[in-house]
């Protein structure tokens, strides 16, 4: 797994626990938390796409 592509992962799952974390205490500001794990997800998924690219 490329490095890009498991500290993109490694922000994604501290972006979704956050934003878990955020919507139990009743903070709307989950939203924002869910938007950079969606941005973090699709990142991850590039990175692992073109560092399957370049090994081929």
């Amino acid at each position: 797994m490329p490095r890009l592509a498991l500290y993109a992962l490694i922000v994604c799952v501290l972006a979704v626990v956050a934003a878990v974390v955020s919507f139990v205490q009743g903070s709307f500001i989950g939203i924002v938390w869910v938007l950079i794990a969606g941005l973090s997800s699709n990142m991850c998924w590039y990175y692992l796409k073109k560092g399957r690219a370049v090994s081929r």
